[in-house]
């Protein structure tokens, strides 16, 4: 990854079983997550950094694997002015993973455009603020990526 990432927060969760706030995702820098897939680990983290003037909070679903641990889950609110509209959003994760070239399709969240792969999905919720959502294929699937993005409210 290009830069710096500063980790200015931990927090480790492990969600009790039956479920509580945890599992239902509880709210990440004022967004509510209603949905989190039963197969999504039951380890929850919070993480807050930033990188080229755009701050992260992050919240990862993770589980133990045999190699150590793998993220199920990952849903991050971005804040930054350079995040302005659609197509700035997708220049800059672009520029942040690294990317040359990804499959985007469009969505709807809400009735406001998005982008997404079956394994991740972005979108502006309004200028400077915008939220993605990545997922490990196995456990879950495209279908619990739109299930998640469409269960997230702010």
């Amino acid at each position: 990854m290009i830069g710096t990432i500063l980790m200015a927060g931990l927090l480790v969760l492990s969600a009790p079983a039956g479920g509580s706030a945890g599992r239902d995702g509880g709210t990440l820098d004022g967004f509510a997550i209603t949905h989190v897939p039963a197969a999504a680990g039951p380890s929850v983290s919070d993480f807050e950094s930033e990188w080229e003037d755009v701050t992260f909070a992050t919240r990862v679903w993770e589980r133990e694997t045999p190699d150590g641990h793998q993220a199920d889950l990952r849903v991050a609110v971005l804040r930054g002015d350079a995040l302005t509209d659609l197509p700035s959003l997708r220049e800059f994760l672009t520029e942040y993973d690294e990317r040359e070239t990804w499959d985007l399709k469009e969505f709807s969240k809400d009735g406001t455009p998005g982008l997404a792969t079956e394994t991740e999905a972005f979108w502006l919720d309004s200028p400077g603020v915008a939220l993605t959502v990545r997922i490990t294929e196995n456990p879950l699937t495209g279908d619990d990526l739109m299930d998640v993005v469409q269960g997230i409210s702010g």
